[in-house]
Formats: structure tokens, C-alpha cells, sequence
């Protein structure tokens, strides 16, 4: 990841991981609050929102790079081969989370994920922000969002678990065996062609960092942000009459009003940068500073919480049940997911301290 110039979009990288994070490690996923929860299936949540700010982040994060990317003395072939190798690697980080700590046969190992989406929809948008000028980029997005609505069409039931053409292409090609299996049948909300749309959460974000770049985070610029995110928004909500908004399809009307929103946020992050409200803000900062490390590191210590046991009970557990001493049901799973955030905002923040950036 690189490092963002704006404090505001380093604010918001940080949040968005904050979050993350939150979500992901509840004391007890049988208590968990109903806004911290993903929506089952049509509709969205507030969490439903976290992974598209994560690429909508990335494409922000590729403006930047894509700048030191085009310096005269690095060759189209070095461009090529930068983008392709970082988009290898973060694919590689992911499939790694997945099979950690190796105990599952590899006939098991799920393939897909969200780093993997990441790194997929990074590439493709990478290849398009450098060849692509802004008119035809807006171009491209319309056809990615009204291809992908027209391809889910080729299946007779294109808005269902079974038998949407996302589940089809992915048990085609990667087997039940190698996708998630979280939803009773073998589905993957990060299957291959459901990563076609979010490769314009990618490109949204490319372009609104440039907006906020090219203008010096002027009044005309975040005036121009908050048109483009109301748009957005309302084309996501009028679509969705026709086509549903769902996150483990990753429809359309899901892209616009995620990247919608996220505009919505950013703007409301750059105007609080003015206030006084920037000192508590940048708590979040030293999170956006090293995204990637954080994550996989969190990643890894759950795994290990879930994977070692203290006699019959797994240490996440145990330690979830020590919290239920003090605390109800659902309040000691919130207080268990909040210590995580905090331990992990410490070890961000000693990174910070010693200038430490582990990027790809």
C-alpha cells in the first residue's frame, strides 16, 4: 500500500480496518449485534459496507502510485511488471491466510478471498487507470456494471444463492471443494465473476482522489464529491427496484452505492479535518498506515485463538467466557472484538513510532 497524502484518506483507511477488525472477531458469533452482522442476502447492513471501502481505498491508494508509475525513466514493461507482481503477491498473502495454519488437505483449500479480490480488482483497474483517460474510464465502469446485470441474466434464477451464474462459474472452475462453504453450500462471496464489479469501486476511488488531488481538497472539489456521491446513491437505490442491491453477489446497484457512500464519508472526514474533531480523528491513522500488516496479523492471531485448545475449549473461547463473567452475553462478544482493535491499534501505533512500513 502507499502512503496517502491526504490525512483524511489515511483516516479512513484506518477506520475502515478498525472496523474490519471489529466485525470479524466477536466474543461469539451466536451474539452479535444486528448492525455488526452482513446482511444474509438481499438488503445491506452498515458491515456490508467495510470491504468495499477497503478497494475503494486501494483505487485512492493507486492514484498515488500510478503518479510514480509513470515517471519518464520506468519503461512500460517495468509499469507492467510492478503492477502484475504486487497483484501476485497480495493474491499469494490471501490464499496463505486461508490454508494458515496448514491443517486442511489441499483438495480443502479455499482459493478466493477478500485479499484476492483485492489484488484481482487492483490489477485490472491498474491496467485501466494507466492506458484509460477519464471520460473513457467513466466509460468502462458503465459497461463493467450493465455487462455484469446483462451476464447474471444468463442464468434462469440470476439473484439466488443456488443457482446465480457467480456460483456457476466458480464450482466450474474452482470445484465446491476450494470455495467457502460458509452459507450451507459451497458459494463464494469472492467468487471470479463477482470480482468484475468491484473492479469499479477500484476506478471510483482512482477518481476521487485525483478530483481531491488535482484541486488541492478545494470547495469546487468536495462540492464536486458530494454531486458525485448523491448521484451515486440515488442510482443505486432507483436500480434496486430491478436489480438488488447484495453484497455476496456484489450486484451493481451495490458498487454505486458503496463507492456512493464512501464519497459521502470521505467528505464528511476532509470537512472535520478543518474542526477540532482532527485530533480524536487521527486515533485511526496509524491503522491506514500499514492496512495490510494489521490485517493479515489479526487474521492470524484468530486463527490461532480458534486453532489451540485449553482442554476441550479453544482459547478464543475461554477467554470470550471470561468475559461473560462481567459482561451479558452480547455485550461481553462487543467488549472482546473492541480489545482486539485496541491491541492492534497499539502494536499500529508502535509501527508508526518507528516509521516502520511493510508494503507490497
Amino acid at each position: 500500500m502507499v502512503k496517502q497524502r491526504f490525512p483524511a484518506l489515511d483516516i479512513m483507511r484506518g477506520l475502515t480496518l478498525a472496523l474490519m477488525i471489529l466485525v470479524n472477531n466477536p466474543g461469539s458469533w451466536s451474539h452479535v449485534y444486528a448492525p455488526l452482522l452482513h446482511a444474509d442476502w438481499h438488503g445491506f447492513t452498515p458491515t456490508d459496507f467495510i470491504f468495499p471501502f477497503f478497494l475503494f481505498m486501494v483505487g485512492a491508494a493507486l492514484f498515488f502510485s500510478q503518479r510514480s508509475l509513470m515517471q519518464p525513466h520506468i519503461t512500460a514493461g517495468e509499469r507492467h511488471k510492478k503492477i502484475i507482481k504486487r497483484g501476485i503477491l497480495l493474491f499469494a498473502v490471501g490464499v496463505f491466510l486461508n490454508v494458515f495454519p496448514f491443517l486442511a488437505p489441499v483438495s480443502e483449500w479455499r482459493i478466493l478471498g477478500v485479499l484476492q479480490r483485492i489484488a484481482l480488482a487492483y490489477m485490472f483497474a491498474a491496467f485501466i487507470v494507466l492506458y484509460a483517460g477519464a471520460k473513457l474510464r467513466w466509460l468502462i465502469c458503465a459497461a463493467i456494471l450493465l455487462g455484469y446485470w446483462w451476464l447474471l441474466q444468463l442464468s434462469s434464477e440470476p439473484y439466488t444463492l443456488e443457482y446465480s451464474l457467480v456460483r456457476q462459474i466458480d464450482m466450474a472452475v474452482l470445484g465446491a471443494s476450494h470455495l467457502w462453504q460458509g452459507k450451507g453450500m459451497a458459494f463464494d462471496p469472492e467468487g471470479l465473476l463477482s470480482t468484475l464489479p468491484a473492479i469499479v469501486n477500484v476506478i471510483l476511488g482512482f477518481e476521487v482522489a485525483r478530483v481531491l488531488s488535482l484541486s488541492n481538497s478545494s470547495s469546487s472539489a468536495l462540492k464536486k464529491l458530494a454531486v458525485m456521491s448523491a448521484i451515486l446513491i440515488v442510482a443505486a437505490l432507483v436500480w434496486n427496484i430491478v436489480f438488488p442491491i447484495n453484497k455476496s453477489l456484489w450486484t451493481s446497484p451495490f458498487v454505486l452505492l458503496t463507492s456512493g457512500v464512501g464519497m459521502a464519508v470521505l467528505l464528511v472526514l476532509v470537512l472535520l479535518e478543518k474542526t477540532p474533531a482532527k485530533s480524536a480523528l487521527r486515533f485511526f491513522t496509524p491503522f491506514g498506515k500499514n492496512p495490510l500488516f494489521i490485517y493479515a496479523l489479526a487474521f492470524i492471531w484468530s486463527t490461532l485463538l480458534y486453532t489451540f485448545h485449553l482442554g476441550e475449549q479453544s482459547y478464543y473461547d475461554f477467554c470470550y467466557q471470561q468475559l461473560c463473567r462481567v459482561f451479558d452475553a452480547y455485550n461481553a462478544s462487543l467488549v472482546f472484538a473492541l480489545i482486539h482493535v485496541l491491541m492492534f491499534w497499539c502494536v499500529a501505533k508502535y509501527m508508526d513510532k518507528k516509521n516502520i512500513v511493510i508494503s507490497l
